[in-house]
């Protein structure tokens, strides 16, 4: 066995006309349960989105149907067990988990490359066929497929008109600055400022790299750690609508250990000055990123973000030389 290849997999070319099929009916049986698992996930927030991707798996219901009875008629009732993954180089689905955590637009965008990938495939297979009964089939999949990508615009249409898709959009919107941005945020800014003091007056008090990476690197870690919890602990988000406790600890806890860590790095470089210019570069970059992050999600000014923000820090910064040159 060729190491990293997959044993026990099927070429689609070996597949009979058969095990074609009954690959088909099981695509559109996943892709049923992939949609109403999209449905389920946005009813609750997005009751118009939730009734396209009803609608849709109620459609691939339906082809199931069709391929079943396609299949009674031409091979009896016993169906081949075969699934995509079955079959080298079939295009796989995303986790479903996986895409429910990232939001509203990229189930929509799942779900159009999930037609699209489905129709491409069965096109690409019928060109490589001589086989005509198996060339029409694939064909037909074919056609079935891109209709399905029309069908998802037109209950869009019926479904989600513009002011719906608008409010769900910014809905959308500000879930994700609630539960991502603004925790991450607000590590970023903890992370950033407060380890200031502590990491250069480490650096000015020793001298020494090795000495001030290793204060830099347990600061940031015990305040992501810290931050992390204190997020998760604060809010479980049923009231406040700040979604999961989960991720927006996450969000900060990372977020406020990257912040740190960014200009203690620097302090692998054994040079000190050389190490401490770095970390300073480091440091405005840093702090006009939040600036930046504020006036992008927060909607806050950009010149009064960056006086903030610059300012806190440079206090910090002012403190901790101080304190570690005197």
């Amino acid at each position: 066995m060729i190491p990293g290849v997959p044993s026990g997999r099927r070429r689609f070319s070996d597949l009979s006309e058969q095990e074609i099929l009954a690959l088909a009916i099981s695509n559109e049986e996943d892709d049923a349960r992939i949609y109403r698992q999209y449905a389920e996930r946005l009813r609750t927030d997005f009751p118009a989105s939730a009734k396209i991707f009803d609608a849709m798996a109620a459609e691939e219901d339906g082809h199931r149907r069709q391929l079943i009875d396609a299949h009674k008629q031409r091979f009896g009732t016993v169906i081949p067990l075969i699934r995509r993954e079955h079959v080298s180089g079939f295009y796989a689905r995303n986790p479903v988990w996986l895409i429910e955590n990232l939001g509203l637009e990229r189930i929509r965008n799942e779900a159009r490359e999930m037609e699209r990938q489905a129709e491409q495939f069965y096109r690409k297979a019928a060109e490589h066929t001589s086989d005509a009964d198996i060339r029409r089939l694939l064909g037909d999949l074919a056609a079935i497929e891109a209709g399905h990508g029309k069908l998802a615009d037109g209950l869009e249409e019926e479904h989600l008109p513009a002011e719906h898709r608008h409010e769900e959009d910014r809905a959308a919107h500000r879930q994700f600055v609630l539960t991502w941005v603004q925790p991450g945020l607000a590590g970023l800014m903890d992370g950033s400022v407060s380890t200031l003091a502590p990491i250069f007056a480490t650096a000015f008090a020793t001298q020494n790299t090795h000495t001030t990476f290793l204060v830099g690197l347990a600061a940031s870690v015990g305040a992501g750690i810290s931050m992390g919890f204190t997020e998760a602990a604060s809010d479980d988000g049923e009231l406040s609508g700040r979604g999961s406790p989960g991720k927006r600890g996450l969000a900060a806890g990372v977020m406020t250990t990257l912040g740190g860590f960014g200009h203690a790095l620097p302090y692998l470089i054994p040079h000190f000055w050389m190490a401490t210019s770095i970390a300073l570069v480091l440091v405005f970059i840093e702090l006009w990123s939040i600036a930046w992050i504020q006036n992008r999600y927060m909607e806050t000014p950009f010149w009064r973000a960056a006086f903030q923000v610059v300012l806190g820090g440079a206090l910090v910064f002012a403190a901790g030389a101080l304190i570690g040159g005197g």
